[in-house]
């Protein structure tokens, strides 16, 4: 496993070093969307709303709507201004019977593991945990959100469980179990009779995933049985950023060349052409180009791609790759 977060957890004046990892894990069998006729990969673009351009990752920003329709738009140094007190602290508030703790708060788990110097001070704090038979209430900031949580021993590991907060629990309001229903003995005798007929120990291990495993099942039957396809051409995921430069070029000389032809130029001519110099219309296709190559990659980030495009264009600064677009974008309005 990989430690996911460092930090200690402050016990009085104890101070115990640990590092957090995430002891649950879902399992899924993942799917793609992809086109019926010729299986292609179906992608998605982060496109404005406002002039239809695909957007990069660095120029997007969060932004919070109003009650009256105005938006705020949050920067990261906004998210940096604000006060993280705990952030690298598993603060313990106060200690709780452990039947208190209602399990509809409960959300991730979390397994603590203490340094190597802290194996003392890890070991009395679960001892404590266990003698007491509470649950240590804590703050903790984990990926920039400060979260509850309750700190409890499983076996020999100290266990974080992150809460949800008060207001984040909806009250079931269904009127209907108000009303009055008339429970006869008999019937309660039987069902708890059911009850006890089916009572056991619970063992989660001897329940299984049936549809996953028969998910799997049809998977493996048909690439046995051959009802596989090639990856459609488009699927093909060359080198880091080699394979994009030669697209985006490929892509320049074709749009060179189709200009030229529309003037009536000869397609010789376009071999002398470079790249910061072909005209905006060119350009404008480089940019098309772009944004099909980055359609697999929405979370890239940004410098990546502004790089592979400096690449293509053969302009090592960045003031010189980006003008060509703004000029793209005000011909083509």
């Amino acid at each position: 496993m990989r430690a996911i977060w460092k930090g200690a957890v402050a016990f009085g004046l104890v101070n115990v070093p640990v590092k957090l990892y995430a002891a649950t894990g879902e399992h899924e069998v993942r799917l793609h969307q992809v086109h019926r006729e010729d299986g292609g990969r179906i992608r998605y673009k982060k496109v404005c709303s406002v002039d239809g351009e695909p957007v990069e990752w660095g120029d997007i920003a969060k932004g919070y709507e109003t009650d009256s329709g105005e938006l705020v738009v949050l920067t990261d140094e906004d998210f940096e201004r604000l006060p993280l007190s705990t952030e690298r602290e598993i603060e313990v508030l106060e200690f709780v019977p452990a039947e208190q703790v209602d399990p509809l708060l409960l959300q991730k788990t979390y397994y603590l593991e203490p340094d190597k110097t802290a194996a003392k001070p890890y070991a009395l704090l679960r001892g404590a945990l266990e003698q007491t038979d509470r649950m240590a209430v804590v703050k903790v900031a984990l990926r920039q959100r400060e979260s509850m949580a309750v700190l409890r021993v499983r076996d020999k590991v100290i266990v974080l469980q992150t809460l949800l907060w008060p207001d984040e629990v909806r009250a079931a309001d269904f009127p209907i179990l108000d009303a009055e229903v008339t429970v006869r003995p008999q019937e309660l005798t039987m069902a708890s009779s059911l009850v006890e007929s089916l009572a056991a120990d619970f063992d989660p291990s001897q329940y299984t995933d049936a549809y996953v495993t028969a998910l799997e099942e049809l998977i493996e039957q048909k690439v046995s049985s051959g009802e596989t396809r090639a990856p459609a051409a488009a699927e093909d995921e060359p080198e880091e950023g080699a394979g994009e430069v030669v697209d985006l070029l490929a892509a320049l000389q074709r749009s060179v060349e189709k200009a030229r032809s529309a003037r009536g130029e000869g397609a010789g001519e376009t071999s002398g052409t470079a790249a910061g110099d072909a005209p905006a219309a060119t350009k404008g296709a480089a940019k098309a180009a772009r944004g099909r190559s980055a359609a697999d990659g929405d979370e890239a980030p940004a410098p990546k791609r502004r790089s592979r495009a400096k690449a293509a264009s053969g302009d090592g600064d960045d003031d010189g790759a980006k003008a060509p677009a703004k000029r793209t974008r005000k011909k083509a309005s």
